[in-house]
């Protein structure tokens, strides 16, 4: 086992408790450097989990295949688990929490045995800021690791913030736990303890299932916070107009998902306000926390640094800041190999490839 960086016997305890639980043969810290990174892409192109696709027209990019039936989030096996149902609100579905653990427990027990458990410190928000929120997700996934680096700030500097920070039991850290187990979907949960500040994924190797600081930490969990503290956790976009006068002003604008939130966020302004001065741009396409300053405004964060998004309908007349985006270090997921190592997906500039290899 590797040697654990940090003294935060909180932190080490959990992290052992949870390794025994899983039959973990080794434990691995995500420190955030760009050789350890490196290496994770190497890792897993060798072991067929990432194809490396054509480095001169998608530097830094891969591909990644998730199971066949494993491909969106499994809302009917999304859990919200509180002590009284009437506290999950009408839009979640509820589960009791000692019938939830005893469940997943099931599961999780073995399930990484002969593989490495990755232990991840991420801080959702600028590492430090007071309006950022610590978890540690432990996971036996290299591609939840790899995408983690994109969409968080981890490694190092959040450990350090956590040897520093007070760590009252309740707002400590956020304790998620995933493993892909046999990525059986009668064996898949996503499961959340607010009361308990854990997130427990079972059974997935699908990003909006595994990566626990997205949808699961900066909504779900952070919803439950952010009522205690009196902020808000929002399923917004946040973007930035800049007049010719220099006056700022920003938006914050909520849709359901695939309606548009990213494509808003990263408007092009028409080519006569630009000639005017107009300036726009994205502060976050997804998540805004939101607290009212002592004077009445309103002031919100991204908590995310990357994107995460589906592809479908995404062109260059539809989001070209985007397709820009995409062109370097990005994870593709169940889309087009197309013959030249490029990949393409419904909607996407040109023509429909004559072949290709589809997910």
């Amino acid at each position: 086992m590797e040697k654990a960086p940090t003294t935060n016997k909180k932190l080490n305890d959990w992290i052992n408790k949870m390794a025994k639980i899983c039959a973990a043969e080794r434990i691995v810290w995500i420190d955030g450097s760009d050789e350890q990174k490196l290496s994770l892409e190497q890792e897993s192109v060798a072991s067929g989990e990432l194809i490396r696709l054509n480095q001169e027209k998608l530097p830094g990019c891969f591909l990644h295949r998730s199971a066949h039936d494993d491909v969106s989030r499994t809302e009917h096996l999304t859990f919200v688990c509180t002590r009284k149902k009437r506290d999950v609100g009408p839009n979640n579905n509820w589960m009791n929490p000692a019938s939830a653990y005893r469940k997943a427990k099931r599961i999780f027990k073995g399930a990484m045995a002969g593989r490495t458990m990755y232990v991840i410190p991420f801080s959702m928000g600028p590492v430090g800021s007071a309006f950022s929120k610590i978890g540690v997700e432990l996971t036996d996934s290299r591609y939840v690791v790899l995408n983690m680096l994109i969409m968080a700030r981890c490694g190092q500097a959040v450990l350090k913030q956590l040897e520093t920070q007070p760590l009252r039991a309740e707002a400590g850290f956020t304790k998620c736990l995933h493993s892909k187990a046999q990525l059986d979907i009668n064996k898949r949960l996503i499961l959340h303890f607010p009361e308990d500040n854990t997130i427990w994924s079972v059974g997935s190797g699908y990003g909006g299932n595994v990566l626990l600081g997205k949808k699961c930490l900066s909504l779900r969990i952070a919803s439950f916070v952010a009522s205690k503290e009196k902020w808000m956790a929002e399923h917004m976009l946040i973007m930035g107009i800049e007049e010719p006068n220099g006056h700022v002003e920003y938006i914050a604008a909520a849709f359901p998902s695939a309606c548009g939130k990213t494509n808003l966020a990263m408007l092009v302004p028409p080519q006569g306000l630009k000639n005017k001065g107009y300036r726009i741009w994205t502060v976050g396409d997804d998540i805004s926390w939101m607290r009212v300053d002592s004077d009445g405004s309103l002031w919100a964060i991204n908590p995310e640094t990357g994107f995460f998004g589906v592809a479908p309908g995404t062109n260059s007349q539809a989001n070209p800041n985007m397709v820009e985006t995409v062109k370097k270090n990005t994870i593709y997921t169940n889309v087009l190999l197309k013959p030249d190592n490029t990949v393409w997906w419904e909607g996407a500039d040109g023509e429909v490839p004559e072949t290709g290899i589809d997910w």
